[in-house]
């Protein structure tokens, strides 16, 4: 059975693609920083839980610190590397953005040189769907030109894809990015919508809903979004030899090099999402409508349909359910 490296393994994500893994009998390996960008107590109870099966274990460290992830990769001698780490938020980028060149700039490369220098049979990045940044034409098609983001953090996301692909051109290396729709569900980070929002209402607390709540958002639970990625692993792009790419592929045609959406390939109306959230608690919200955000986006919607055609799979969780699991986490974990 494969052995995985997994960077960003006390994340949301990172975490619940381990603890799918695991299950599976994969050997995984993970690495964090456990950075106090949201509250750090969260992220070791996810590790904790992790280690509590025998086929995982962790390091903690900074994917800037290139020697001590040599070191732990080197060892560990993976199959195929998983890189979900990175700093995150569209918000946050605004008031730090050199943590974000730091984490995901010199962080990926850092990743990308040990996946070279280990030769292994697939690297998979995580990417956001933010880079489609000012496109206006949605779904969010894979094949279409990703030129205008809007923010720090998706610039660097897209930074990532740039290095993949040379990567991938230069190396050999099999090398798939995901782009993630707005992640939710159970173990989620603070500083999402969803957890923000049902812990303000418990507590009382007013919610801020911008744009006056005419946005839209591709909402993909958690579980949908790692099965994905489980699939994916066995799905390693392959150089095409006559640079011929099948009509609707995003494989590039100069490298074993894929771009992947993983979303519901629904858009969901952020008020719709909100009376759902009231619903499921029973209680209404203190809604404080505002303005749009710098660097936010007023809609995204994937086009889920290369997803499906490489894996046969496609994310399908109604809203409703999803946010009905993160409740009944959210209640047992804050004791709300």
């Amino acid at each position: 059975m494969k052995k995985i490296l997994i960077t960003g393994t006390a994340g949301f994500i990172g975490f619940h693609l381990a603890k799918l893994l695991l299950s599976e009998g994969f050997t995984v390996y993970g690495y964090d920083g456990m950075t106090d960008y949201y509250d750090v107590a969260l992220k070791q109870r996810r590790h904790a839980m992790l280690l509590q099966n025998p086929n995982f274990d962790a390091t903690e460290g900074m994917l800037e610190d290139q020697a001590k992830f040599d070191e732990i990769a080197d060892a560990f001698a993976p199959d195929v590397i998983i890189h979900l780490a990175g700093q995150a938020g569209v918000r946050y980028s605004l008031e730090n953005p050199r943590s974000y060149l730091d984490s995901n700039v010199i962080g990926t490369f850092n990743v990308m040189e040990a996946a070279r220098r280990l030769e292994v049979q697939h690297l998979l990045m995580a990417s956001t769907s933010s880079v489609y940044g000012a496109n206006t034409e949605m779904p969010f098609s894979e094949t279409e030109k990703a030129d205008t983001q809007l923010t720090i953090y998706a610039a660097t996301k897209k930074a990532n894809e740039s290095m993949g692909h040379a990567y991938a051109h230069i190396y050999d290396l099999p090398t798939t990015m995901f782009r993630f729709f707005t992640v939710y569900g159970p173990w989620g980070r603070p500083d999402l919508a969803l957890y923000k929002f049902v812990d303000a209402i418990l507590d009382g607390r007013p919610i801020d809903i911008y744009n006056h709540g005419d946005m839209y958002r591709d909402f993909t639970y958690v579980d949908d979004l790692v099965r994905a990625i489980r699939l994916l692993i066995d799905v390693a792009p392959v150089r095409p030899e006559d640079g011929i790419v099948p009509e609707g592929d995003s494989l590039s045609p100069a490298a074993p090099y894929r771009v992947i959406n993983i979303g519901n390939s629904d858009k969901v109306r952020l008020l719709d999402f909100v009376d759902a959230i009231e619903d499921c608690l029973g209680q209404k919200a203190v809604r404080n409508y505002m303005g749009m955000q710098t660097g936010d986006v007023p809609a995204t919607w994937a086009n889920a349909d290369l997803l499906k055609t490489l894996t046969g799979y496609r994310p399908q969780t109604d809203f409703r359910d999803g946010i009905a699991q993160f409740v009944r986490w959210y209640r047992a974990y804050s004791g709300k």
